[in-house]
Parts: C-alpha cells; sequence; structure tokens
C-alpha cells in the first residue's frame, strides 16, 4: 500500500467510510509494512471513545448483550464501534467470527462499524492488533466501542488493559459459587451483569456478587461496582447497564481513572512492541539465543547470566 493509498483510506476513515476502516485495520491485524506510518497518523486521534469491554465465561450472552446495547446507544443518536473476538484454530490459525452473523440487523446501518477480529492465539482474551485497531474506532468518529472478548477464564483479563469500562458477565447454572470466587476476572469489573436473570439461582449469584463487592475494601470515592440484572434476549435490564457505564464514565472523568487507565493502556502496547521486536531479532538469531541455551543445558552457564547477555547484545 502506497503512502498515497494510505493518506486516501485515513481521510475516507476520517469522514466515517467504515470500509477504508475495515481496510485500515486489515493492515494493522496483518501487520502490513505501512503500520508504522498507519499508528503515527492515529495517534493523534487516540481517546474520544468510550471504550466498553465486556468479558466472561463462554455462554453467559455476550454477543446478545453486546447486539442490545447497539440498539439502545443507536436509539439515543451516538455512533457505535463493536470490535468481537474470537478464538482462532491453533491448526489453521482461522477463526468462525460469527458475531458479524448474529448483528446482521444493524448491516445497513452507517453509524455502526461491526469488526469481528480473531485472537490469533494470543492469550488473554484480545487479539494482538485490538489496541491499534481501537484507535481506528475513534478515527471514524466512534462515540462508543464495544469490545467483546473471547470466552475467557479467571486469569485473561487483557481486556481490563484496553477498556475504559470493563462489564464482567456472570450467568445461573454456570457454578455459582465457583464463579463468586473467581478473584481473576471479578478483581477488573467496573460493573457486574448477571444475564439470563429470568432462570433460576440468578438471585443467588446476585447475593454472592454483592456480598463480594461489599467484602472489597474501597477507598473514599471510589467506584463500587453495581451489580446488574438484565435477559439480553429480551431486552430487559439493558436500559439500565446504559445508565451505569455512563455513570462510570462520568466518575473515571472527574477521579481521573479514565486518564491512568489511558497512560497504562499506552504503556502495556508500549512494552507489547519492545518485547514483540526483542522475540524477532531471537528467532532470527542475532542475539545468539540458541548458543547461551545450550551453555546454560551443559551447566556451563546460568540463565539469569545468559539473559544478561542476551539484553545487552539487544
Amino acid at each position: 500500500m502506497a503512502p498515497t493509498a494510505l493518506d486516501r483510506l485515513v481521510d475516507q476513515a476520517a469522514a466515517g467510510g467504515v470500509r477504508a476502516a475495515g481496510r485500515l485495520i486489515s493492515a494493522i491485524e496483518d501487520d502490513a509494512p505501512v503500520r508504522r506510518e498507519l499508528a503515527a497518523r492515529l495517534a493523534p486521534v487516540t481517546g474520544r471513545a468510550h471504550v466498553v469491554g465486556l468479558t466472561g465465561a463462554p455462554g453467559v450472552g455476550k454477543s446478545s448483550t453486546v447486539a442490545g446495547l447497539v440498539g439502545l446507544f443507536r436509539e439515543a443518536g451516538r455512533r457505535v464501534g463493536v470490535l468481537a473476538l474470537d478464538p482462532s484454530s491453533p491448526f489453521t490459525g482461522g477463526a468462525l467470527l460469527g458475531d458479524r452473523v448474529r448483528m446482521q440487523r444493524f448491516a445497513t446501518d452507517d453509524k455502526v462499524f461491526i469488526r469481528s477480529m480473531s485472537s490469533r492465539g494470543a492469550l488473554g482474551g484480545l487479539s494482538a492488533a485490538a489496541p491499534q485497531a481501537l484507535r481506528v474506532f475513534d478515527l471514524i468518529g466512534c462515540d462508543v466501542v464495544l469490545v467483546e472478548t473471547v470466552g475467557v477464564g479467571q486469569s485473561e483479563v487483557d481486556v481490563v488493559d484496553a477498556s475504559d469500562t470493563t462489564v464482567v458477565l456472570l450467568a445461573p447454572g454456570m457454578g455459582d459459587g465457583v464463579q463468586a470466587a473467581k478473584a481473576g476476572v471479578l478483581e477488573i469489573a467496573d460493573l457486574f451483569c448477571v444475564n439470563k436473570a429470568d432462570r433460576d439461582g440468578a438471585q443467588a449469584v446476585v447475593r454472592e456478587l454483592r456480598t463480594t463487592v461489599a467484602l472489597t475494601s474501597r477507598a473514599p470515592g471510589q467506584w463500587k461496582p453495581p451489580v446488574l440484572t438484565t435477559v439480553a434476549a429480551t431486552g430487559e435490564g439493558l436500559p439500565a447497564l446504559v445508565e451505569a457505564l455512563d455513570r462510570h464514565r462520568a466518575h473515571a472523568e472527574a477521579d481521573g481513572t479514565r486518564g491512568r487507565r489511558r497512560v497504562r493502556r499506552a504503556r502495556v502496547e508500549v512494552e507489547a512492541l519492545v518485547v514483540g521486536t526483542l522475540r524477532a531479532r531471537w528467532s532470527r538469531g542475532q542475539t545468539g539465543l540458541d548458543a547461551l541455551a545450550a551453555e546454560v543445558a551443559a551447566g556451563r552457564l546460568d540463565p539469569y547470566a545468559a539473559a544478561d547477555t542476551v539484553l545487552a547484545r539487544s
């Protein structure tokens, strides 16, 4: 992609062109040669959209919740983006990307930009390309971006580093007592949402979550995650979820949490690029990693000394 072509795509996306935005995200995913230049073009437009991450175990209704939220945000006149992450095959690298199918009713709405993305083996529930892709959503003028992770467990919490507000979804009948004890996921929540609340056991999940929240120590004035109930399939409870998202955004802007999270997000992204560059050098043998590994395996060198040598050569 020539620089002039990149300029045209950026200008078209800035004017709201979703097709151009899609091509830019494809370039990011494919690690195209223009990605570095594109990053420089996108940097000044970062930070306008309210990025909402939705995570939870498979089957809790993330996609249905996202679809319902998109409808409500559009009714309020907001431009909405959806970045839906799907797990990729460990063999082919492909993914079903089924969320685009579920949201067909928004296909003709030019104020809704839906992008499905394969995780491409990345752990943590997100794709390595997600942080840069989110800048494209800012570029086209999205007011809200909903990031739906792959189905995750208690240790896959990268969504908190990509979001201004993190929603953890749970559902009854999926190991209720265990869900409330999974500290890794529960500690990242700004909002808890018990979906499928019309099922037996929903109120038990609500009680456990509220007890967990009540027992968590917080500084005066610190945000206290509310526990909401929804039935995404019918839309019940979703307006209250939208209101809670808006309240959290206002609170985070007032107490500086939003700014601190965005600094942390940038730091994580920079660290990932540094580590990725080092790993690429190692794979090309520029640091003599294989020879050092042989020395460690033979007992002639300890691993810390080998690591220091690699870093010095990098």
